[in-house]
């Protein structure tokens, strides 16, 4: 509302449309504010510690809001050039300064929210501690049965505030962390219930006692990891330092090296040769791993010599093309790039297949658990032999599994499927030692009911972690082969044979490595094109209106077709890539309709360019749609249809980089030109509705609101009290 206001042009000519539309938009302006303000108010009432610097900035946006208004207030006036009424139209910087004091103290009040939020989880969790040092030091059944069920209230609340945090934050990755430390105090929870119901039970077992006190470490290590996240902060002022993966390192390598093509004095050659041997270094941990069959060792081994020779070549053209920039040079430098970038993708793809398969393989080797069956059977016999026996076999699966973990990290594909992996193999490491002890205990006490209990819900969150993996897994998988993480890509592409029955006949064609590198600039302009659309769709509010989905599937299907051009991605052959066309033709026919529809609505001097820009789109669908349905015999007609495709694909993504922001535009010009004002309703009203009716866009005033959790927790009970 107020970037419309300031973008508003100065016309000598006003209809009465025009005011009362700058009215409205002023009034909505200060409505806004008002509710904003009464929330923010509502908090400084709540929290004293605050309530001075909260007042002020409510203070501030209510007297921005006031004066917007006053500047817009034009509907009334027939001459409002001529009146001594200071209007937007003879002080345009009054709007301007009341606009920047507006979002300077409409800041200042969310920073303040803010800072209460993180006060509260702070809080909620130095009860949480103070709880859990209360726990470690009863000697009681009766009073660690009280003081365990006010933990359980503590925790549900923790839970909830850490939950709604989770929620808001916007780096995946500190998101991923957050995920994890919670999942690790909603497991320990129980844990530790059982833990210290065990040494209670049996208060001279050391292997009692070491159980529970690894419970306490580790919900600790938890809580305060969740403090760091919210707080954004590291104890002692340490840095975060995450180890690197190949993944990460290989695809880093790679832009480095294809930037040549555009710069080629902006690194050096040992920066690159820097790259290369961490990335080599992290092989390592595949090489030298017990568990890597014998054909991934020597196959990565092979690509690691490969690629040190393909840097060597590309380096030593780089070089040349440094001094001297003939055409031929600058051929051998793309020719040099391709080979080295194809490599490192195969180096990838060997690791990744070293990583998943020896997981595939050992996740079906231990679903049947039978070293966990047997451990809780020899436990019940109190027989101490056997159970030493599969505790050994125990600690040589946990050493497997965290080894895997180890391996899937590095081809995880992005941070927070990092993060998780870090997170299992710490689960492993830690839960593995802890049912070894609740075995011990069992086998010492093995008429113990509570002993027996405790050893299930280890065992349960081994078997929990376990089938978590497979999960996992599957979506590393599905991120390595483009189905999912950093960017969307198409999934409604028909496979060949599927929708055609021709295409039986057809053999499936991939680009050569020459081929590659002809088209390479080609698949790059496509590549900055789908960045382009995805920064326009990001700019519409409504990111369900029919043109930006319309945007984004194009932009999805043209960004697979980039990927086809560097021989990554879901799109393997040529015969993928001409079926991709047909459905991005469709789709871009499908947008034409909806600016069709638009037509429709925008006044009629907008109308013929929107519909002269549509007419355009379906004539280049159509020519798309006919040059990827036309046959093409040999290789050299095969490669010419693709760079067809591609050329008339780029076409369309440069029209529809200028067709979003058009539609954009009209849309708001549109909307404020026939926009309607509703009242709102006070704010209590708002709140008594929120609590109706949970679905409400009014649901974020009751999060701003900073009430106890404590009717959340009335129905929680964790304890049998035996």
């Amino acid at each position: 509302q107020i970037t419309t206001l300031i973008n508003h042009k100065d016309k000598p000519k006003r209809s009465d449309k025009t005011l009362q539309a700058i009215q409205r938009v002023g009034q909505a302006v200060n409505l806004a504010v008002g509710r904003f303000v009464t929330v923010g108010e509502a908090i400084a009432n709540e929290n004293h510690e605050l309530k001075e610097e909260m007042s002020v900035a409510c203070v501030e946006a209510r007297r921005a809001g006031e004066t917007i208004a006053q500047l817009t207030d034009v509907a009334s006036l027939d001459h409002p050039e001529s009146d001594s009424h200071i209007t937007i139209f003879t002080d345009k910087t009054g709007v301007v300064k009341a606009a920047r004091l507006l979002l300077s103290s409409v800041t200042k009040v969310l920073v303040l929210a803010d800072r209460i939020v993180i006060k509260q989880i702070i809080t909620s969790r130095n009860k949480v501690l103070a709880t859990m040092e209360q726990l470690e030091k009863v000697s009681s059944f009766q009073e660690f049965v009280q003081i365990f069920s006010q933990f359980g209230n503590e925790m549900v609340e923790f839970a909830h505030l850490t939950g709604d945090r989770q929620n808001d934050l916007k780096d995946e990755k500190k998101k991923a962390r957050m995920a994890a430390s919670r999942a690790v105090l909603e497991k320990c929870t129980m844990m530790l219930l059982t833990a210290s119901k065990t040494c209670l039970r049996h208060p001279d077992c050391e292997s009692a006692r070491i159980n529970k006190d690894g419970v306490f470490h580790r919900m600790r290590l938890a809580l305060e990891q969740v403090i760091e996240i919210v707080t954004d902060s590291r104890p002692n002022g340490e840095n975060e330092m995450a180890p690197i993966s190949i993944y990460s390192g290989i695809k880093e390598f790679k832009n480095k090296v294809e930037g040549l093509r555009e710069n080629l004095y902006f690194l050096s050659k040992e920066n690159l040769s820097t790259m290369l041997e961490v990335i080599l270094e992290h092989t390592e941990d595949f090489t030298d791993s017990a568990y890597t069959s014998h054909e991934h060792r020597e196959h990565i081994l092979e690509l690691s010599k490969q690629a040190k020779m393909e840097l060597e070549q590309l380096v030593s053209v780089w070089m040349q093309a440094q001094n001297q920039k003939t055409k031929d040079l600058m051929e051998d430098l793309e020719v040099a790039i391709l080979k080295t970038c194809q490599c490192m993708n195969e180096l990838k793809r060997e690791v990744h297949s070293a990583a998943t398969s020896l997981a595939a393989d050992l996740l079906k080797y231990h679903t049947d658990h039978m070293v966990l069956k047997a451990l809780k059977i020899t436990g019940v016999e109190g027989n101490l032999e056997a159970v030493a026996e599969y505790t050994c076999k125990l600690s040589e699966q946990k050493e497997q599994l965290v080894e895997m973990c180890r391996l899937l990290r590095h081809v995880s594909g992005t941070e927070p499927l990092e993060i998780t992996c870090i997170h299992a193999e710490d689960t492993f490491q830690v839960t593995g030692p802890q049912i070894i002890s609740a075995a011990e205990t069992l086998a010492l006490h093995p008429s113990s009911k509570i002993a027996k209990e405790n050893l299930e819900v280890f065992c349960e969150a081994w078997e929990s972690q376990l089938s978590d993996m497979s999960l996992l897994l599957r979506e590393i998988n599905d991120v390595f082969e483009g189905r999912r993480g950093e960017k969307r890509v198409y999934l409604s592409l028909p496979r060949p044979g599927k929708h055609n029955a021709n295409l039986k006949a057809l053999k499936p064609v991939k680009l050569d490595t020459e081929e590659q590198a002809k088209i390479a600039k080609l698949g790059l302009e496509l590549h900055l094109l789908t960045s382009e659309v995805d920064s326009e769709t990001e700019k519409w509010e409504d990111q369900e209106n029919e043109i930006v989905q319309h945007g984004q599937g194009m932009s999805s299907m043209a960004y697979s077709m980039y990927l086809f051009t560097r021989g990554e991605g879901l799109l393997k052959t040529t015969q993928d890539l001409f079926h991709q066309a047909e459905i991005f033709a469709t789709e871009g026919t499908k947008l034409a309709s909806a600016l069709h529809a638009l037509s429709d609505q925008v006044r009629d001097d907008d109308k013929p360019l929107l519909l002269l820009e549509a007419e355009k789109l379906i004539s280049m669908c159509k020519q798309l749609q006919a040059t990827a349905k036309a046959s093409a015999q040999g290789k050299s007609a095969t490669f010419t249809k693709v760079d067809a495709c591609i050329l008339k694909t780029r076409n369309v993504m440069t029209l529809l980089c200028q067709l979003l922001p058009l539609c954009c535009k009209l849309l708001r010009k549109n909307k404020a030109g026939n926009g309607c004002l509703k009242p709102a309703p006070p704010w209590k009203e708002d709140r008594i509705r929120t609590g109706t009716n949970a679905r409400t866009p009014e649901r974020r005033v009751e999060t701003f609101g900073i009430k106890s959790l404590e009717n959340h927790v009335t129905n929680m009970t964790f304890l049998e009290s035996k």
